[in-house]
């Protein structure tokens, strides 16, 4: 049996006539950039995180970029961000001229550790960039209790959590501004690069689409040094046909987690640790293992697809070089690179191929 790593083949299926016709009616309409499909989108997805604005850009990064940029964050500030996550997090910090400071994550949820925030704060600290990494919500109330206690912002980056709960609640409403990605890939993917920012702040969301507008509050009138950024008709009407079946693609998501969770009882596979006021989404189902090269190898040869996420650590990247961290300091998301694995999870897997994967995995030996 083959089991790729992910396919949209079966979600496309289901709602194609619909994408079609989202494109049709963009296309007819000869509008393309801030249009109708846009301002329909930006509610639709304000609703569903229940908040009162969202600002469509680019891409994930641009959100979390511009969401820093708007809040007056640049030279000479620090941002907190976890050591372990996807580039784009510690880049939106950078591209703002601040300097990205990474805090180790909680080894069993692989979120940032709250226990860890207080030791990184300095004078130069402006803001807390939580990750809800893979779509496992962090742990925000104990995040926004050391915030509020330090006078910082929250940016929470939901580029993996779609949809995900932390107490109820859609993550994304927690802090003061909150970025999502749209890349092809995730829970709620367009068919390009897109992007989002969602906030109850007004002043804060007016700032932002302005900055994605090249600065620009009006025609010609450029109050800020923006950038470009901004979410097109077709790629926000793609999204409004998807939004609609978010919760329940989500749901199957969930339901492959939990029996990943119950059945795989292989000693030598460390599964991810929920906590019990979370609803985790799982855009990523990841495991961890001491001979990650060969648990690879292994699955590979049984027809399993398996992704690394993120096997280099940010700080022993060429690019953060200039930080001047060497390798062991940051131990514990060295470890995490060194050792995790993620595992095929996506809408339409067949129940065979589940079992197919949960079977495989509980005879692997190292």
């Amino acid at each position: 049996m083959i089991v790729p790593f992910v396919s949209f083949r079966v979600m496309e299926k289901e709602i194609d006539s619909e994408l079609r016709s989202a494109f049709e009616r963009v296309y007819e309409r000869s509008w393309y950039i801030r249009g109708i499909e846009g301002g329909n989108f930006e509610r639709s997805f304000a609703k569903f995180c229940n908040v009162k604005f969202c600002v469509g850009v680019g891409s994930g990064l641009d959100a979390l970029m511009l969401s820093l940029k708007a809040l007056g964050i640049g030279y000479g500030d620090e941002v907190l961000v976890p050591s372990n996550t996807f580039i784009a997090t510690a880049l939106a910090v950078t591209y703002t001229g601040a300097v990205p400071v990474f805090v180790e994550p909680d080894i069993r949820t692989y979120n940032i550790d709250p226990d860890r925030i207080e030791k990184k704060i300095t004078d130069k600290t402006r803001a807390i960039m939580p990750v809800h990494l893979y779509g496992q919500p962090c742990d925000m109330d104990r995040i926004l209790e050391i915030a509020e206690k330090h006078n910082l912002y929250v940016v929470e980056d939901c580029a993996q959590a779609h949809g995900a709960l932390y107490r109820g609640r859609v993550v994304g409403s927690f802090g003061n501004v909150a970025g999502f990605s749209f890349y092809p890939g995730k829970n709620l993917g367009a068919l390009g690069d897109a992007g989002a920012v969602v906030t109850n702040d007004k002043k804060l969301a007016d700032k932002i689409r302005a900055l994605g507008n090249y600065g620009s509050n009006y025609k010609y009138r450029h109050i800020y040094k923006g950038n470009n950024s901004r979410l097109d008709e077709i790629q926000a009407a793609f999204l409004s046909t998807k939004l609609p079946h978010l919760k329940r693609m989500n749901k199957e998501r969930q339901k492959i987690a939990c029996r990943y969770l119950k059945e795989i009882r292989n000693r030598e596979i460390i599964l991810p640790y929920v906590m019990d006021n979370v609803t985790p989404v799982w855009h990523i189902f990841s495991v961890r293992t001491r001979n990650v090269k060969c648990l690879s190898k292994y699955m590979k040869e049984n027809g399993i697809s398996t992704s690394r996420h993120y096997p280099i650590a940010i700080h022993q990247q060429e690019c953060y070089k200039d930080l001047l961290i060497s390798t062991g300091s940051l131990p514990i998301a060295e470890e995490i690179s060194a050792t995790q694995l993620s595992l095929p999870m996506y809408y339409g897997m067949t129940e065979n191929q589940i079992d197919f994967v949960i079977s495989t995995l509980n005879k692997f030996k190292e």
